[in-house]
Parts: C-alpha cells; structure tokens; sequence
C-alpha cells in the first residue's frame, strides 16, 4: 500500500481521554476513533491487525478440530430465562425490546444459544465429542468504560463450547484448549500465563485464565518465575492423544500462577523466594468447564450406548481478540510508538522515501514496492511529500517491525538502509539483499 493512497489519520498529540499506553498509541496511530463511551470504530490500521489476530485464532483452532460457525449478536432472552441467568446476569447486560415486546439482548457471552442449537441437532452419543466456537462481536454495559479496547462495552470475541459424553472426556477438551491457547499466544508474539481464577457468572470448577504481564493490568497475579521460562515452540501436538495434552496442561500449571482471586499465601511461600514474583496482568482469554451447569437446565441430553439419555457435559473457551490488540501494544512498545511482533504486524515493512520526486530515489523505491510484493509480502511505501523526520516518526509510531529507507545518497553508493523497530539497529546493503534480508525474516515466523 503506498500511504499517499491509505487513510492513516496520525495524531502529534496524546489525547487527553487515553489514561494507558494502548488507549493512547492506538488512537496516535490512527488505529481507532470512539463512538461512545467503550464503542469505537475500527479504522483501516486497526482492522488489518484486528483480522490477523483472528487469522491466527481461527487457524489453531482449526488445527485442534474445533468446527467454525458464527451466532447472532441479539438473542432472545427466552433461553437465558431457561438457563436462569436472565435476571442473575446484572446490569452489564443489554436488554431490548423488538417491535412486537418480546424481550432480547445483545449477547454478552453464547452458552444458552449454542445449548439450544446443540440440543436441536445432536441425539446421540456418536455424534461426539464436538467443539463448535465462532469469532463475533459481543456487548457489555461496563459502569466506566476506559482503557480504550482493553475495557470497551463492544468487543470482538471468540468463544467455543465442547460438548462431550462424561467428565473425562470434557476436561480432555478443557487441556486441548489450553495447548491450542498456548500455541495462539505464542504465534501472536506473546507470553500469555494461565493462571487458576474464578469462574464468575459463566460458572463451572475448572478455570484458567490467560494473563499478560502488564503494569497496566487489571488484575494482580502471583507466580512462579519457573512458568516464564516454558515455551511451546513448535513442537507438534496429538490433539486427540489425551496423555498429550495433559502432559502439556500439567507442564504449564504445575509452577504457581494464580490471580489475587484465588492466591494462597502459603502454597506461594513454598516456592523459593528468589522466584518468587508479583505483577499485575492483562486477561486475554479463559477457559471454562462447568459440567452439566447448561445441558441439565436446557434438556441437552444425548443417548448412550445402551439408549439412556444423559445429560452432555460442557465447558467454554474464550479469546479476548480485540482486547488482545491492546495487551500487544502494553507489552511491545517505547517512548516512540507501538512495536508489532512480526506475526501481528499489519504490514511486514515500511519503505521511506528520503527525496520524492527525484527518479532514481523514486525508481529504488518502487522496486523494493515491487520487489516485496512479488515475494508474497505487504509493504507500506511512504511516498508523501513529507519531510524525512515526519516520516521516520509515523513510522516509529504504528511499529512496523522493519524498515527500509532510500536516498540519494545511499544510492550513489548501491545501498539501501535496513532497520529493525525493535532493536533501532541499522544495516546498509544493496535493495536485492535487502529484499532478501526481510524474505528470510517471515519465511521463518
């Protein structure tokens, strides 16, 4: 994309509304505008990472035989009256009326209308196990909306739900989900912690959050330093091998993490002090199982065997997708601007013209344009007619991972400038190399 043709509306100022990092390089970036308290559209820059980050979820869950679909936002509140969570849920529920008085809402979360879409469709226990989960857009009425994405009221969400013959079988589906998370995160250029927490209103026994840290963030956590350590790296998993899975569950739990939740003193007093550590995270996803809580209340029930009806057991899996976009930037960024990891970037390298207009500058930059592009890979070409320090700072600001600068007086030499927005580090070499340079980078992410 050359930027002279983009809709990138950068601002020199931090607004004043922006209490946290993200909030505030978000909105400089041109990446989002608020409607609302807690609403915001999706400008062009935050919609291209957005959909990567889905890319990526919908993809390891694919991987781990989780079946895509997609829900309504509005649901009738006839199912969540079924369920009894209607009138427990709170005021963080939007509840509306159609033209003929029967009362919706927009969905905070999917349990009761995938139940129903199950118990419609499903009979028998040949039919499982099963994972449907689908990406949509979700509403919660939040008291104070604040931290831009981090606590909107919309926010862009994955939630998945197992349906399964037994317990065992359901908490096999519980340790898939967290390997799959594990595998997600890590793809996104993220250390994400699962750590024991409370269920909440969604219910159930078993429960792990994902938490980056953050000083930002919304919750206090305690841990073992041990679990920074531990990488998934891309070991190749069994998803259907139940001692697989669990291997992997019981690798990444066994070192102590916990939120202030259900922190115990004393079981963390057990871990030598020097690994001792306490931090404040960002929740980014969680994992749930809670029994027969749905299938019991709704009638989702499935013959056995021997043609006894039983009721499935359940649990739900959620990735904050939206949210993730803000824990990105607290974790990656400087006094400059946002540092995308090069898995998320929304484009794999920016190309700055140091002397629009003149032919041979112009000529060296369309090549690496050109050049980039044949290679399979998404340039943003800075053609404005801007001075040099205007567009080093947009480029600083939205964090393209690399970036390639072209001027006459590099050319008189056969040179281009490679930079590393991570590092600041900088590397002359010819456009051919250069080109060859960043092929390599993502051939290998």
């Amino acid at each position: 994309m050359r930027l002279s043709r983009y809709f990138l509306p950068v601002l020199k100022e931090n607004p004043a509304e922006a209490q946290i990092v993200s909030h505030r390089l978000m909105l400089r970036a041109g990446m989002i505008k608020q409607s609302s308290a807690g609403i915001y559209s999706w400008l062009p820059l935050g919609f291209k990472v957005l959909r990567k980050l889905e890319d990526i979820v919908h993809e390891e869950q694919i991987r781990a035989g989780h079946i895509p679909m997609l829900m309504p936002t509005l649901q009738s509140a006839d199912l969540w009256r079924e369920s009894g969570r209607y009138e427990a849920y709170g005021q963080e529920m939007l509840r509306i009326k159609d033209r003929h008085e029967r009362d919706m809402l927009y969905g905070p979360t999917n349990e009761e209308l995938i139940t129903d879409i199950f118990r419609t469709h499903v009979g028998s226990y040949k039919d499982l196990p099963m994972t449907l989960y689908h990406i949509q857009w979700k509403f919660r009425d939040e008291i104070r909306p604040r931290f831009g994405v981090m606590r909107g009221r919309e926010f862009f969400m994955k939630d998945g739900y197992n349906f399964d013959i037994d317990r065992d079988s359901a908490l096999h589906a519980y340790n898939r989900h967290l390997v799959s998370y594990l595998k997600t995160y890590e793809r996104m250029g993220l250390q994400a912690i699962p750590m024991r927490a409370d269920s909440g209103p969604i219910g159930g026994d078993d429960t792990h959050e994902f938490l980056v840290l953050a000083e930002t963030g919304e919750s206090e956590v305690f841990y073992d330093s041990a679990i920074t350590d531990l990488k998934i790296g891309d070991r190749v998993v069994d998803y259907d091998s139940r001692e697989d899975c669990a291997s992997i569950l019981k690798e990444w739990t066994t070192p102590y993490a916990r939120t202030d939740e259900t922190h115990d003193e004393a079981l963390f007093a057990q871990i030598p002090q020097e690994r001792q550590r306490k931090s404040r995270g960002i929740e980014v996803g969680q994992i749930f199982y809670f029994g027969t809580k749905y299938s019991d209340a709704m009638g989702a029930t499935v013959a056995t065997e021997s043609g006894e009806r039983v009721p499935v057991h359940m649990g739900s899996h959620g990735i904050g997708v939206s949210r993730l976009i803000g824990a990105i930037i607290e974790a990656s960024h400087d006094d400059k601007g946002i540092i995308w990891p090069e898995g998320v970037a929304p484009f794999h390298c920016g190309i700055v013209n140091l002397k629009q207009g003149d032919s041979e500058t112009d000529a060296a930059c369309d090549a690496l344009y050109d050049g980039l592009r044949a290679l399979g890979l998404d340039p943003l070409y800075d053609d404005r007619q801007e001075r040099a320090g205007g567009k080093f700072a947009t480029m600083d600001l939205i964090g393209l991972p690399w970036r390639i600068t072209v001027g006459p007086r590099g050319l008189k030499n056969g040179v281009v400038e490679l930079t590393s927005r991570r590092t600041g580090q900088s590397e002359e070499m010819p456009v051919e190399t250069a080109l060859e340079r960043v092929a390599a980078i993502y051939s290998s992410n």
